[in-house]
């Protein structure tokens, strides 16, 4: 066949990108927003090493073992590839990185997209042909189709004494809300059953521009978590369901009563995580985070009668600089009567540059993992216990995996209940479903069985 009036038979092949993506969903998040704009511009994605032309590592630079972590996989990508491009929170620390790896490309810091798409630009030019613009192309998820990440701000305005973020991220930057429901239309038009709002503070949202109003849909809406809340609460699948809305990284700030009810009444699944850190005053007074830990089981309690079924989530962190073990002790006795959910525990870890690094009163490692082990115990006993009481419930779970047939042809599946966030959170281990049962599927699920971490169950015909 011959060319006729200059029209190409062919598209030259795309270069490859591969990706690394480290550290938080809000990363994750950023990794996504990378790779949609790089195919926009005429780039393909690569699985594996050997097939990319460039690999890009999205770090995290959060603990001195995230960056070892981000250190090594710049490491591996460096060693099977050897062009490679370093983005995200430890791209602050670019003399760091370049001092251990000379040969690097480019060392770009953390949501700085533009600086990361040219840099790859620079390294390997895509070849554009003639139709590539007239194909609209859908974003990138590095998640699977049936839930996404919502990030509606970047940065944070707080001051804590463990914590760099807003050295790494800056200062609180809120998305417009008409911008975020418009995502938050696309993603679930798209196929996404459950959204995960995150942000580095998302009881803040909105402070920075004075909680602004916007249109949307012909009504006015506040860049405020609570408006945000009830409107993502109105969208529908493509199935005429509500989707799942859950809220992360929620500060206890007066005004979350507010959301409580919304839960209620089912427009926002009722989970709340709440990133309490400690109990004790002089732990929370030292790590500058607010000491109003009485009047937080108050609001607990409230928030069970509006909402009995409401899920909260913490993390708290042991061993932080003056730590005692009356301090210690103060943090056992207050999650004995806040009776919470779902909880992480962490040893406190130095964090360059962050505030706490120069406080008195190191707490030996020993201890800490002592206190961590105890904290364990307490939390993995309050679990059980909440999760036998779901026995013979019946539950709506979401469908993460479906498994193979057994030797008896019985096929299993994984779930979450909304008790459980993707990740981080439990399962909902189901027998014997039915083969038409896919990922993203919403069913109700009757409880059989429990243990501290998750529940096993079927689904009833």
């Amino acid at each position: 066949m011959t060319e006729t009036m200059n029209h190409p038979t062919r598209i030259d092949a795309a270069p490859k990108i591969g990706m690394v993506s480290l550290g938080c969903p809000k990363a994750l998040v950023d990794s996504e927003r990378i790779l949609t704009k790089l195919r926009a511009d005429g780039y393909a994605m690569s699985p594996d090493y050997a097939g990319a032309d460039v690999v890009l590592v999205n770090t995290c630079g959060f603990l001195d073992s995230a960056k070892e972590e981000s250190l090594e996989a710049i490491g591996e990508a460096m060693a099977e590839n050897g062009r490679v491009i370093v983005t995200g929170c430890m791209g602050n620390e670019a003399e760091a990185i370049r001092a251990r790896f000379p040969d690097i490309l480019a060392v770009t810091g953390a949501h700085q997209y533009e600086q990361v798409v040219s840099a790859v630009h620079d390294a390997a030019p895509a070849a554009r042909g003639p139709f590539v613009d007239l194909v609209p192309q859908p974003d990138i998820k590095l998640t699977p189709r049936h839930y996404s990440y919502l990030k509606i701000s970047e940065g944070c305005n707080h001051s804590c004494a463990f914590c760099i973020i807003p050295s790494l991220r800056g200062k609180l930057s809120s998305r417009r809300i008409d911008a975020v429901l418009r995502e938050a239309e696309k993603l679930v038009a798209a196929g996404t059953k459950e959204l995960l709002v995150i942000s580095q503070d998302t009881s803040a949202y909105g402070v920075d521009v004075r909680h602004e109003e916007r249109q949307w849909h012909g009504e006015t809406v506040r860049t405020h978590m609570t408006d945000l809340a009830r409107e993502l609460g109105q969208l529908r699948t493509g199935d005429d369901m509500a989707p799942w809305v859950r809220l992360h990284y929620v500060y206890p700030y007066p005004h979350v009563d507010q959301v409580i009810p919304l839960m209620a009444e089912g427009l926002v699944t009722p989970y709340l995580d709440i990133p309490f850190q400690h109990a004790s005053p002089s732990v929370l007074k030292a790590m500058k985070r607010p000491a109003n830990e009485a009047k937080v089981l108050s609001r607990l309690a409230k928030w069970r009668e509006i909402c009995p079924d409401i899920t909260v989530r913490s993390s708290f962190v042991v061993g932080f600089p003056g730590e005692t073990e009356d301090d210690f002790r103060y943090l056992l006795d207050w999650l004995e009567e806040a009776q919470l959910d779902r909880v992480g525990g962490f040893r406190f870890e130095p964090v360059e540059g962050a505030e706490a690094n120069t406080l008195p009163g190191a707490v030996p490692e020993a201890v800490k993992e002592e206190r961590y082990a105890r904290l364990m115990e307490v939390t993995e006993r309050i679990s059980a216990a909440k999760l036998q009481a779901k026995i013979g419930r019946t539950l709506p779970v979401i469908i993460d995996e479906i498994g193979e047939p057994d030797e008896d042809g019985d096929i299993g599946a994984t779930a979450r209940s909304q008790s459980d966030a993707p990740d981080i959170d439990g399962h909902v281990y189901l027998r014997n479903v039915s083969p038409a049962l896919v990922p993203g599927d919403i069913a109700m699920a009757s409880v059989e069985d429990a243990d501290a971490h998750d529940l096993f169950g079927f689904i009833p015909e």
